[in-house]
């Protein structure tokens, strides 16, 4: 989270996302995020998932959004949104579909609810067809929902994300190591993108249900409804989908991008920004808080792009 101090757009973008940020914060009894972002010692991914649930991923939504708002300050305005797991929230924010409050507000209550769905994530350095062979052959592919190993998102030819359980994933994990495969468990506490969570994703839609929401100003691209968001999209249960199905990137990002074009990753990081070039050889693809060298300066004319929110 340092980086977003590091510019004078991201710094105001941060102001002015964070003051509604923390009015959700506050709702529920958390300390605001804004003024510790920005202070000298901003807290790291590890101190916001040691806070109260719902603590990172208020963090994250907030953090994604002020880049896409600093970028879109910059001249640099988004032709259409690509949407990646979590990043469902802060780009339904940003095409206009829910107020910054309650994209918050669904943000902190998704944080509360996984909070109670134990499992895990890991990182498999292999394509999808390689992963569900080492879930068979690791033996952890039958049995109850609950006890099975997913692929939980395809991030390119090379590289996916299982969820599961997690003795199961550690015997995954280990067959992987075993086999040179670069196996990382995710630090994230909790289950997600698995078929066993459908009563947390009932739970969340219907919270979602109860805030307003408008039909998207610009087109969404969703890598886990394989599709785009559009005036009849039934938000709130697409919002849900996020818990208990996959999300594809190379897919969808071949939609979205199917010629030339800038693709800027508004997120915290640069991880999608590095599948999209080996999705998209050639993609100018960049991830702005990531990259020291970025040019945050206003242009005089607004350069258009799809933009990752993730």
């Amino acid at each position: 989270m340092k980086g977003l101090r590091a510019h004078p757009p991201l710094r105001d973008a941060l102001a002015g996302v964070f003051e509604e940020v923390d009015r959700a914060a506050v709702e529920h009894g958390l300390a605001p995020l804004g003024p510790r972002l920005v202070s000298d010692d901003p807290p790291g991914g590890r101190d916001l998932a040691e806070g109260p649930p719902g603590t990172a991923q208020l963090a994250l939504f907030g953090a994604s959004l002020s880049v896409h708002r600093a970028l879109c300050a910059a001249g640099r305005v988004p032709e259409r949104l690509l949407a990646v797991s979590f990043g469902e929230i802060p780009a339904l924010v940003a095409a206009g579909c829910y107020t910054v409050l309650d994209g918050a507000r669904i943000a902190l209550r998704l944080g509360q609810l996984l909070h109670d769905c134990p499992g895990g994530l890991t990182l498999l350095g292999a394509g999808e067809e390689s992963a569900h062979a080492l879930v068979r052959t690791a033996g952890v592919a039958l049995g109850p929902s609950p006890e099975r190993v997913v692929v939980a998102c395809v991030n390119d030819s090379h590289e996916t994300v299982l969820a599961g359980p997690l003795p199961a994933l550690a015997r995954v994990e280990k067959l992987a190591h075993e086999r040179g495969l670069p196996a990382t468990r995710l630090r994230l506490p909790f289950l997600s993108h698995h078929p066993s969570l459908g009563r947390t994703a009932s739970a969340f839609a219907a919270f979602v249900a109860t805030l307003s929401a408008r039909p998207p100003l610009l087109p969404v691209h969703s890598a886990v409804a394989q599709g785009v968001h559009g005036p009849g999209t039934d938000l709130p249960a697409a919002l849900a989908h996020c818990l208990t199905r996959p999300a594809r990137l190379p897919e969808t990002l071949r939609r979205a991008a199917p010629g030339p074009a800038l693709l800027l990753e508004a997120g915290t990081g640069g991880a999608l920004t590095r599948n999209a070039r080996h999705i998209v050889p050639g993609a100018l693809a960049r991830a702005p808080l990531a990259d020291p060298g970025f040019d945050w300066s206003p242009h005089p004319v607004p350069v258009p792009h799809p933009g990752a929110v993730g």
